[in-house]
């Protein structure tokens, strides 16, 4: 059996190479290293896949966060709800633009933001909403966008995870993530499902005059060189990295497929276990988790229900397994973020999921020999 990687970027790599590797070469030879025509040509590419009008690259996922909020004209003391499970970058932005995160709980089942908690935090100073979409599924959409409407809210989409993703309204009606809120807000990490070879981001939107106010904001404020008409900030994709992301677009649904396969696999193994809870489908789903399109499994993130989930951990790292375990400390309980506002009480989900939750690894290259490895360790030690 090869060797267990949490992410094998180097047997993606090997199925892209050629391509990748032209690419590459190309903007050496030709020296387009920033804003060159592989960039415009991703983002088009993108704007097609997601069946959007506007894609505006920039360099990370967690600057594309703080863009859409500048974007959007965030001000000081304005209060954004978010989830209280997620990693930091989500919250941080907020706090770097003088706003007032207001974090709240998630849903056992999915592990994304709980819509009653969201009405229930809303305020007169709320101006915002940033659903996470966690693992690699949606947070209930159609709810929150409901409930921003009637409350006059934006709805920023923390897509991070879910690239590829399709979101099933009631009526049957299917649209990617990410595409859904006001704006949205993607990493290019490259352990994401659509990765590049460094840090990339992008934003999302439908809204003619906020895609025309962050394509400022990204270029230093600069519609025309050296005339600043917008405070903004240095966030570009090189062409280096959109020529990666090329080369991945047309294949990130087969990657996803892959994912899923995987996910149904290791399912299928953990079935009826006493111990385990699987990934669960969110709402309006079709299906079953990892048999249809809802989910595109950024992660495979169980659920140990008996207590034994850090030993678990430790007997995986003696068997060869990589794992994660994304987060081990709630939002709340971190010392940057803090606040007296806070009770544990308002957080029962979260809380628990901290002390549950262990990824396994996940990416398009395990095959059958690695799950059975993985999954009959896992049941032997729970078992034991």
């Amino acid at each position: 059996m090869k060797k267990i990687q949490m992410v094998d970027l180097v047997g993606q790599y090997a199925e892209i190479k050629e391509k990748v590797d032209t690419s590459i070469s190309q903007i050496l030879e030709q020296a387009t290293f920033i804003n060159g025509p592989q960039v415009h040509s991703f983002q088009a590419d993108l704007e097609g896949y997601l069946d959007i009008k506007h894609v505006i690259p920039c360099a990370n996922g967690t600057d594309a966060l703080q863009i859409a909020m500048m974007g959007l004209g965030l001000q000081p003391g304005d209060e954004v709800i978010t989830a209280d499970f997620t990693f930091a970058a989500t919250v941080e932005v907020i706090a770097l633009l003088q706003l007032t995160p207001v974090l709240v709980d998630v849903e056992e089942d999915s592990f994304n933001i709980d819509l009653k908690a969201v009405e229930r935090a809303i305020t007169p100073k709320t101006k915002a909403i940033v659903p996470v979409h966690l693992f690699g599924q949606c947070a209930d959409m159609e709810g929150i966008m409901k409930l921003a409407e009637r409350h006059n809210l934006f709805v920023i989409e923390d897509n991070a995870q879910a690239i590829g993703a399709n979101y099933t309204f009631s009526d049957g009606r299917k649209q990617k993530a990410g595409t859904i809120g006001h704006i949205g807000a993607t990493s290019f990490f490259p352990s994401k499902n659509l990765g590049c070879y460094g840090d990339g981001g992008a934003l999302f939107t439908n809204d003619d005059e906020l895609a025309n106010t962050i394509r400022g904001i990204v270029n230093h404020g600069m519609y025309r060189r050296y005339y600043h008409d917008v405070v903004g900030v240095n966030s570009r994709l090189d062409s280096i990295q959109a020529a990666v992301l090329s080369a991945k677009l047309p294949h990130l649904d087969r990657y996803c497929d892959r994912r899923r396969e995987a996910a149904r696999k290791y399912s299928r193994a953990f079935s009826g276990h006493p111990h385990i809870v699987v990934p669960k489908a969110a709402k309006n789903c079709e299906g079953i988790c990892a048999e249809c399109d809802c989910h595109v499994f950024h992660q495979y993130s169980l659920r140990i229900t008996n207590g034994q989930r850090d030993a678990l951990a430790e007997h995986l790292g003696q068997q060869g397994v990589p794992f994660g375990i994304y987060y081990p400390v709630p939002l709340h309980l971190q010392r940057a973020y803090a606040d007296d506002r806070y009770k544990a009480e308002d957080f029962r989900v979260t809380n628990q999921l901290v002390k549950e939750v262990i990824s396994l690894p996940m990416h398009t290259e395990l095959d059958d020999e690695q799950i059975n490895y993985i999954t009959e360790k896992i049941i032997q030690f729970l078992d034991s």
